[in-house]
């Protein structure tokens, strides 16, 4: 097992993330992805809003067909390996889900706010799928940022947060630099 799930601190001090490409079956069972979206729901959430949503992609041929065809209308002088590109980006790891920041405008919670919730609800997400066994990717790339794309998941104001990879590690997963941690903490003394 790549996981190491002997207690709450050591399962949070060893998620990484895998390369999407990387990511084998077994990918999560119906139950297991079910059980992982409770569980990315329990984020922070100021004003109850619920502002983000999940999209499971079942179907991967489909979810090319969009990409590719929003790209290329897009950029019609797309070459090939381009084309090529976006259609891999599709059928990466076994299971795939979408996750849409969906603010809600009336409110008088900041949309700030809000769009941070969505991004704890991807981080809950891949905290799931790693106490489950499997490891996960948070990729948005060009695809994120299409309209048309979005289009086929919901609607303006909802926005991309990310493509969230689930999957095996087919290979041990790699440890990235850590920031030093005086680097990026500092006291306030007030």
């Amino acid at each position: 097992m790549f996981n190491d799930t002997a207690s709450p601190l050591s399962l949070l001090a060893t998620r990484r993330s895998g390369k999407p490409r990387d990511l084998i079956a077994p990918g999560p069972d119906a139950d297991q992805l079910a059980d992982i979206l409770r569980i990315a729901a329990r984020t922070p959430d100021h004003g109850k809003l619920n502002p983000w949503r999940f999209v499971v992609v079942d179907d991967r041929d489909a979810l090319s067909a969009l990409i590719c065809d929003a790209y290329r209308a897009e950029r019609p002088d797309a070459r090939r390996l381009e084309i090529e590109a976006m259609d891999q980006f599709s059928r990466q790891a076994p299971a795939l889900v979408v996750v849409l920041s969906s603010p809600r405008p009336e409110s008088h919670i900041a949309i700030w706010e809000q769009e941070l919730s969505a991004g704890a609800a991807c981080m809950n997400l891949l905290h799931a799928a790693h106490a489950h066994g499997f490891a996960g990717a948070w990729l948005t790339g060009w695809a994120s940022y299409s309209d048309a794309v979005r289009d086929a998941f919901g609607q303006a104001p909802e926005r991309i947060a990310g493509f969230m990879f689930l999957g095996t590690p087919s290979r041990a997963l790699d440890e990235r630099p850590r920031p030093e941690m005086t680097a990026i903490v500092s006291h306030w003394p007030g």
